[in-house]
């Protein structure tokens, strides 16, 4: 990579490594640096929600991090000394990952760091962002110097893309004079990690909910506990000693917790705020320095891993020849989801700090009635997990597509399983040939781009698959139809800047009668849950799948043509090859 080409990332968090994981699964390079001095030994944040760990599956990572974990079975929330309310996990559907993971931070970015270790990539620790200037909002408007350890100057560099990955205080956020707008809670928030007695929750979080304030119990994986409070805030920065944690443990918690000793202790302020803009020209923000939240619900971390793979993929894509104006998609993606979050988490430290009187009883009886018919887990589980992309308005999915597909109905918005922006179903499948992959949401879980071809039980129409005399069956000229079109396919992802990162998988309903080519340039399923391929009745129907499994565009197999020019990311293969 040329230096006019180069992405440097400042922070090696775990926004700042999943974005360069990423770009380095999608052919880029990055330039990672990092004041500190390696991966954080903080556990930090805890919980991974199913959205965030399909993602961390897209860069191979949810494995290794599954192992190390601890799967949450729900929570419960209490006031008074009794039970008000709760949620189960477990029950999400469609997803690899139904129930949140308690993993700490400082696993993950250890995680995260191996594996962009083994993919080519690496940190520059001790290497701080000393000075940034941006100029304007057009590209190429970045110089930054940077403190580099062991030299004696600071060494100016012009990347071409800054990525700030660096914190609620972020240095490139200010740099590109981008506003962090919010607010920051009147109350300190003190945790402490550690050994504690008494019968603690063995595999739910506990929200105990006083006069006095909330007290939260999380189980840690290999033992232990945390446990986290609020009070007025003091202006104090010293984490709690083991003596004054206990005090808060007895007057807020059951009879009989208690603790035994503690590995980490910390003292904090918690902040609600959300920047203006996540694009400045060359500089895009993500994490912590686009959006910070209260601990509740533990949205922060999630959202933030999200930030960095739809900056990654989205990132090396234009740098592959992919229209720049894709980037313009990222906020217009993950802003509306970092407030989605930010209003999840206030409104649960909201009602954590609801103290006396009527406004804390109906809290409680509305705490009881949800839970008695099943609103809260239906309502608040997939609003923490945040599986549904909501993107159906993102510039990145055309509304409608150009020409015939539209005019006659198959373009716009479609079925809604095939609506550009929608998270694709998961569906079950027998793998024929290029994949082992059982199921499609396994398939995509290498984070690639994908076209998938659908070929269902009618369609005969083959644009000339059948011969004048008519002798071959319906099914054998389904079969070509559906062939035909996953070669053409193959053929333009073939001519496109992202082949190399791009798959073609052909889906039926039936296993072709003269058996699966192996040779063939795209792998081959049968669609056991015949989910989608029912929507190809008339003829074999194309899906540009994102690399994040949402669907980008479709259309049917006449217009494979405009779908290419449809989708930026396949934009320099437009010349037509139906």
């Amino acid at each position: 990579m040329t230096q006019t080409d180069t992405v440097l990332i400042v922070g090696a968090g775990p926004t700042g490594l999943t974005t360069a994981c990423a770009l380095l699964q999608h052919g880029v390079d990055a330039r990672v640096i990092d004041r500190r001095n390696g991966p954080a030994s903080e556990p930090k944040a805890l919980i991974l929600w199913s959205g965030a760990l399909e993602v961390l599956r897209r860069i191979d990572v949810a494995d290794s991090l599954e192992k190390r974990s601890l799967p949450l079975s729900g929570a419960s929330y209490w006031s008074g000394g009794r039970r008000t309310g709760g949620v189960r996990f477990g029950a999400l559907a469609d997803t690899a990952f139904p129930r949140p993971l308690c993993v700490p931070q400082s696993v993950t970015e250890g995680v995260l760091y191996d594996r962009l270790l083994k993919l080519g990539g690496n940190v520059e620790w001790n290497t701080e962002l000393a000075a940034a200037r941006v100029t304007g909002s057009t590209p190429s408007n970045v110089s930054v110097t940077l403190t580099v350890p062991g030299t004696g100057s600071p060494a100016p560099f012009s990347p071409r893309w800054l990525v700030g990955a660096d914190g609620t205080h972020s240095t490139v956020r200010a740099a590109a004079g981008i506003a962090f707008e919010g607010s920051t809670y009147a109350r300190d928030f003190l945790l402490g990690d550690g050994v504690f007695t008494g019968g603690l929750p063995e595999d739910e979080a506990q929200y105990h909910l006083t006069p006095e304030g909330v007290l939260v119990v999380v189980p840690l994986p290999g033992g232990g506990h945390r446990v986290f409070f609020d009070r007025d805030a003091t202006g104090e920065v010293r984490p709690l000693s083991d003596e004054e944690l206990q005090e808060l443990l007895t007057a807020r918690g059951p009879k009989g917790w208690k603790l035994e000793s503690t590995w980490w202790r910390s003292t904090f302020r918690v902040h609600t705020k959300v920047a203006a803009r996540f694009r400045e020209g060359s500089v895009l923000l993500a994490g912590d320095a686009a959006h910070c939240h209260s601990p509740a619900g533990g949205q922060g971390l999630n959202t933030g891993v999200q930030d960095g793979f739809n900056l990654g993929w989205k990132l090396a894509a234009v740098i592959n020849g992919a229209d720049p104006a894709l980037l313009d998609s990222y906020e217009a993606e993950r802003r509306p989801a970092a407030l989605r979050a930010l209003r999840n988490s206030d409104r649960q430290t909201r009602l954590w700090m609801l103290r006396q009187g009527p406004k804390r009883v109906l809290r409680d009886t509305l705490l009881k009635v949800a839970t008695a018919t099943g609103a809260l887990d239906r309502r608040i589980v997939p609003e923490l997990a945040q599986l549904d992309p909501g993107l159906e308005s993102s510039p990145a999915v055309p509304g409608e597509l150009p020409g015939p597909a539209a005019r006659g109905g198959r373009g716009g918005r479609g079925p809604g399983l095939l609506s550009p922006g929608v998270r694709l179903p998961d569906t079950p499948w027998q793998p024929l040939h290029g994949t082992d992959a059982a199921s499609l949401h396994e398939f995509l879980a290498t984070g690639r781009h994908t076209l998938l071809v659908l070929q269902g039980a009618g369609g005969t129409d083959a644009g000339g698959a059948r011969d004048d005399a008519g002798a071959r069956d319906d099914a054998g000229a389904r079969d070509d139809a559906g062939e035909r079109t996953a070669a053409e396919a193959a053929e333009l992802v073939a001519r496109s800047t992202v082949r190399s990162q791009t798959d073609v998988l052909l889906l039926t309903d039936h296993r072709p009668r003269g058996g699966s080519d192996p040779s063939a340039p795209y792998a081959r399923a049968v669609d056991i849950g015949r989910k989608l391929t029912e929507l190809a009745e008339a003829g074999p129907l194309v899906v540009y799948v994102r690399p994040d499994g949402a669907v980008g565009a479709w259309s049917s197999h006449r217009d494979l043509s405009r779908l290419a020019a449809g989708v930026s990311v396949l934009g320099a293969a437009v010349e037509s090859v139906a």
